[in-house]
């Protein structure tokens, strides 16, 4: 039987930054919207913690289910994306034409190769870790936080052969149940019903 369930969720659509702008964007218009999906999508789940990346696209999506819960948000550092510090943001729709060799790498599965992988890697199981060691039984945590960090989860625990195995959508829930022997179960990835109509390739192809 499950102890603790967390909740993995990549934050909506932000916005872009210029180079010298930071890699720290607020939610585009369309991102807010797939956030404010959240609440009833969480509502199955007796939430009883929030926890989210310091970064603002991450906290953004988290406000409407703290509002809907009355939960605060607590911030944790290392679940933190790996572009954290960077000139600038580009959304995952952009970096194909505009930074064609990340996109290759990110397309063969491996993180770019400005990123120390095993030091995300570690700060991101560390926070994982120390989430779970601070829930009761049977709690369920909700983690607003990145791409790049939902698929370093789940590669150590599926142990898939790159790091960057799975498509991560925006607002999507990827489900932990965590046992009371200490493993852990993949019970769903990249769940996006609440949201599959707001995401970028499906507005593209509906507006088309």
């Amino acid at each position: 039987m499950a102890r603790v369930q967390v909740l993995l969720i990549r934050h909506a659509l932000p916005l872009r930054s210029e180079v010298g702008e930071g890699s720290d964007p607020e939610l585009a218009e369309a991102g807010r919207d797939q956030a404010r999906r959240l609440p009833d999508a969480l509502a199955r789940f007796a939430v009883s913690r929030l926890v989210s990346s310091p970064q603002r696209r991450a906290r953004q999506t988290a406000e409407p289910v703290a509002a809907a819960l009355g939960l605060p948000v607590d911030i944790d550092d290392r679940m933190a994306e790996y572009d954290r510090g960077m000139s600038h943001y580009v959304p995952l729709e952009e970096v194909r034409a505009e930074r064609p060799g990340d996109w290759a790498r990110m397309a063969q599965g491996q993180l770019p190769d400005t990123v120390d992988a095993d030091a995300f890697a570690d700060r991101v199981r560390s926070a994982l870790r120390d989430i779970v060691a601070a829930a009761h039984h049977r709690d369920t945590v909700a983690v607003f936080s990145h791409g790049g960090v939902i698929n370093v989860v789940l590669h150590e625990l599926l142990g898939t052969a790159k790091p960057l195995s799975f498509p991560i959508d925006y607002a999507s829930v990827t489900h932990l149940r965590h046992s009371r022997t200490g493993s852990f179960t993949v019970a769903g990835v990249n769940g996006i019903e609440h949201v599959w109509d707001l995401l970028p390739r499906n507005r593209a192809a509906t507006d088309g």
